[in-house]
Formats: C-alpha cells, structure tokens, sequence
C-alpha cells in the first residue's frame, strides 16, 4: 500500500474514532435544604404560617432564594439540583416558582433525614437556605431547634442548630456544607461549626425588629455567593462527630423514652448509639 493510501485510512479511522466517542459531561450534583425563619424580611412566625397574611408573599420570597443558589451553582458548573423543601409540612415551594433545571423534593417524609431527605453520596455539595438559630439563642430569629417543645439538643457535647445535625447527616456520606443563608445569629453558628463556609446573612435582630436586606439584595448575594463557594468546593471539608454518639436532649414536656435511652433528670434524656440515624430516631421520637 502506498504512503499516501495509508494517510487516508489513518485520518478516516481516527475521524470516525472522533465521531463515535462524544466526550461526556460531568456530573455535578448539588443539593439545596430551604427552610423558611432566615428568609430575607421574615420577622414573625405568621410570616411563615400557612394562616399568616404575608405568608403568600414569602412562598415566593422562599423561591427567589433558592433559585438564586441554582443559578450560582449552574454558573460554577453544577449540573443536576435537588432542592429539599425543608419549612414545617415541606410544602411551601410551589412547583411552577422552581427554576426548571432543579428537582423538587416536597411534602413531609418518615425516617432521620427529615430536611436532608434525598442527599446520597452522589452529591457534591450542600446548601443551606432560609436557616435560623437554635433554640435559645438570644440575638436568633425566630430560634428553635426542630419544634418548641425543645430546649437543647447536643451531641458529643456539641450544642445543635438544625444547621449542625443536617450538617452531619450530609457528613454521613461524605458530602461538605459550601454555603449556607440566613440570619446573622444563625450564620455566626454555622461557621462557629462549620468554619469558614460561604455565607449570607440577609438580616439582624434590633431591639425587638429585624433589620433586613430586601429580597433582591439578598439573592443578588447568595447567586455570587454559592458560585464562588461551589468553585472552591475543594477547600471544604464534611462535618463529623467521632462515634460513639452521645444525645442529651432537653425539653419543656417529656414524651415517652425511646428504646434505650435513659432519663438524666426532669426533662432531661440521654441516648448512645453508634450509628448517627439511631441518635435522630431518638430525637425525633422524644423532642
């Protein structure tokens, strides 16, 4: 076979080699926990009750925000989103305010995961949105811890906002907290936890009011915000506890002990267990 002939078959076979293999896009998966409390402007609980006047205006208030993470993560490269509607009865999204790029995971759901239901180890970063304080905290807004029976929920010492036990269920699969939003109280606790996660604090309390961004600003931030966390996803670690896992759990009325956890003193209870989804079942089951 002559030079020339063997050229032509070398550049025929290597164009068709281009042709039929298409580079593949790779899969970023990020997943978004939308709480309602530290949502820019919401200064009382009727704004996030289903009975409460403005509660309408901050259903959309609550999807600004979080279509504003899924444009800052596509921007950084992410490539699939679940958001978790994670207020109450988790059904304060609305299909149709969802940007159309991300899945929507609504209506409450059994088991420990509870605002994290739906995280796996396919994804590759957490954002929380729309978070507040844990119960008790004096400068909080709207603070609690799960619901207002609780007073305190601590594990291995460590003193939980939802931010914190969330945090470690995303840890359970290896997957970091990048960002999170919501007010200052809250924020200062999540890094206080975290470390120095990207964040955006869209409001203060003051003297009995809150202090406020206007929702523009705030999603204005947290679109530049969640890219430049997502691009810097390296520099983020998973939160964990070492097991074993100490619960001390606090409240105002005690409800019955779950399987093997032990009253400490009135209103108090403790519970130990290796695995951290049995430490949550507990909670769950007595708070």
């Amino acid at each position: 076979m002559s030079t020339a002939r063997i050229a032509c078959v070398l550049v025929v076979a290597l164009g068709g080699a281009a042709f039929s293999a298409p580079a593949q896009t790779r899969v970023l998966k990020v997943f978004i926990s939308v709480d309602m409390e530290g949502l820019a402007g919401v200064a009382t609980g009727s704004d996030v009750s289903a009975s409460g006047p403005d509660y309408g205006h901050f259903r959309k208030v609550m999807a600004g925000e979080t279509n504003a993470a899924v444009e800052g993560a596509a921007a950084a490269g992410a490539t699939e989103f679940l958001v978790r509607d994670s207020h109450g009865g988790k059904q304060n999204l609305l299909p149709m305010d969802v940007d159309p790029r991300a899945r929507l995971l609504r209506g409450a759901t059994p088991g420990p995961k509870n605002m994290m239901e739906g995280i796996d180890e396919s994804f590759e970063a957490v954002i929380f949105l729309g978070y507040h304080a844990r119960a008790g905290t004096p400068d909080g807004i709207l603070a609690h811890t799960s619901n207002g029976n609780v007073i305190d929920f601590s594990i291995n010492g460590v003193s939980m906002p939802e931010a914190g036990y969330n945090a470690l269920v995303a840890g359970r699969y290896d997957v970091p907290v990048v960002f999170v939003a919501g007010d200052q109280a809250f924020v200062d606790q999540a890094r206080e936890m975290l470390g120095p996660v990207e964040s955006v604090a869209t409001k203060f309390a003051t003297a009995g009011s809150v202090n406020s961004l206007s929702p523009a600003e705030a999603q204005r931030l947290i679109r530049l915000g969640v890219e430049r966390a997502l691009r810097n996803r390296s520099q983020a670690r998973p939160y964990k506890l070492a097991p074993p896992y100490r619960m001390v759990l606090k409240v105002r009325n005690e409800k019955p002990l779950y399987a093997g956890a032990s009253r400490t003193a009135p209103g108090e209870s403790a519970f130990v267990h290796v695995d951290l989804f049995e430490i949550l079942n507990a909670f769950n089951a007595m708070k």
